[in-house]
């Protein structure tokens, strides 16, 4: 048998601090959100509030306040070294209880990103290939049970595959969308107006409407702590996962920035000629010059090509840290025990892999043969179900988010700078309460659903929390002290 309970066992790997940052930004999936999320950022949303052409104020924002979270992980990064790191973060602050609650809620909201992305590059593929070149040559669910099976060998193979993986395919796609953008921004030579990107009075609603743009851009580094997850899996988790989450984010929020002035700057400023091209700004732009473009025909199928890539790799992200997670709170007695058992051979845990595989292949079949499912008007199935599942995976991360924030005023008052704590802890509050606002304020059914479920679940694990007998067995964050530690001395 290939496989052995692992209550107390820890998770083989040497990864690098490259590997941990693949894992964020393949989770965060940067090219992915930028080709998408720019209108929700302007204002072309179900509440018509929104920066404006202030849009790179507004992520120059949100990711200031990011960066309040970003370094709260790397802190707890330091202390901790388990496979379901922001679960044990989460503990360390406000007990066995929330920790527990919170870990449902967040591996599920994790997995819910997955499932609906896995759904959507499926989609994508075969609506692109029908579009650009009128082929159709395997339809939606095939396309999507391909990609399934690319997954499990990926999570069967291995974390260093997986993040290798990731690795290329978001280098790939980030490096050729910021060269694009970069040259947008030089063609337009005199058309740029960069103080125009960043005062509060480019957005309709001022001040008030940055900020409403701000709540969707915090959603642009949703999954900027990946890397924590493999703390475990890590050589050197003490130096390298704070570094690799802070790295990630502040590549990221430059790669934003560029990015979405680039669009609002490529579009003149004008958000009629944006709403023209709201299902995604930046493939108008790579269109041809006739059509109002910057590219052509052949540059806006290799970035529509590139965005593919990218989702492939928050597909593998999400599922890698919705394995981890799942293992960790079994291996807590959380949850069922088998979710534990670890691969003999690969050091992997094989059997939340099987689990989060059959989600995969579940909202797959749902999506093929139920098309009222969560239908929304005018939307392809897929595209409705990968909205609804990453309106509730991007709750459930703001909630989980908060919750550390909170919970780092007391898990880290120990610190030797309290001040920089709390300074985080207080704009970490800000953003992710401004986040769940965001996921309520003016949203419409089926989408508003999402988030009540995602509370739904927090109730539920709270009630599975409040009624589980302790029976002394350790949580993983103190399961993990001892290796941290040793860690820690051999650094």
């Amino acid at each position: 048998m290939d496989t052995q309970q692992a209550e107390h066992r820890r998770l083989a790997g040497s990864l690098t601090l490259v590997d941990a940052i693949a894992q964020s930004v393949g989770v965060m999936g940067p090219v992915f959100s930028i080709a998408f999320l720019v209108p929700l950022l302007v204002g072309l949303n179900a509440s018509g509030s929104g920066a404006g052409t202030a849009a790179p104020l507004a992520v120059l924002i949100a990711a200031v306040g990011v960066l309040g979270l970003g370094w709260i992980v790397a802190q707890y990064a330091r202390r901790i070294h388990a496979a379901g790191s922001l679960y044990d973060y989460v503990t360390d602050g406000l007990g066995k209880r929330v920790g527990a609650a919170a870990g449902l809620l967040y591996y599920i909201g994790i997995l819910a990103l997955g499932v609906g992305i896995l759904v959507m590059i499926g989609g994508t593929i075969h609506d692109t290939l029908q579009a650009e070149f009128n082929i159709a040559p395997l339809p939606d669910a095939v396309w999507d049970l391909i990609l399934l099976v690319g997954l499990g060998a990926v999570l069967y193979l291995g974390v260093a595959l997986s993040t290798r993986a990731q690795l290329t395919l978001a280098l790939i796609s980030f490096t050729a969308v910021l060269i694009f953008a970069v040259y947008v921004i030089a063609k337009l030579g005199g058309g740029n107006h960069v103080a125009t990107a960043f005062k509060p009075s480019s957005s309709p609603q001022g001040m008030r409407g940055v900020m409403f743009g701000v709540l969707y851009g915090v959603l642009l580094f949703t999954g900027f702590e990946a890397a924590a997850n493999l703390g475990e899996e890590t050589a050197h988790p003490k130096r390298d996962i704070p570094r690799a989450v802070l790295i990630s984010v502040l590549a990221v929020a430059g790669f934003y920035i560029i990015a979405s002035y680039a669009q609002v700057a490529g579009y003149h400023f004008s958000l009629d000629s944006l709403g023209k091209n709201a299902g995604a700004p930046l493939f108008g732009l790579a269109g041809p010059a006739s059509a109002g473009g910057f590219g052509s025909v052949v540059v806006r199928r290799l970035l529509e090509l590139v965005v593919v890539f990218d989702m492939l790799a928050v597909l593998i992200g999400c599922a890698v840290s919705a394995t981890r997670g799942l293992f960790a709170l079994a291996r807590d007695n959380r949850l069922p025990a088998p979710l534990a058992r670890i691969s003999v051979r690969r050091g992997t845990p094989l059997v939340a892999a099987a689990v989060v595989l059959a989600a995969h292949l579940i909202v797959i079949i749902l999506t093929a043969a139920w098309s009222g499912l969560l239908a929304q008007a005018g939307l392809p199935h897929y595209v409705a179900m990968f909205s609804w599942g990453s309106t509730f995976g991007g709750f459930a991360l703001a909630v989980i988010y908060l919750l550390m924030a909170v919970g780092a005023l007391r898990g880290l008052r120990d610190h030797q700078r309290l001040w920089a704590v709390y300074l985080a802890g207080v704009v970490g509050i800000a953003v992710t309460g401004a986040a769940i606002f965001g996921s309520f304020y003016h949203v419409t059914a089926p989408v508003i659903y999402a988030p009540y479920a995602a509370l739904a679940i927090l109730v539920l694990g709270f009630v599975l929390a409040f009624t589980h007998r302790e029976d002394g067995a350790a949580s993983g964050a103190t399961a993990s002290a001892p290796a941290a530690a040793a860690t820690a001395a051999a650094e």
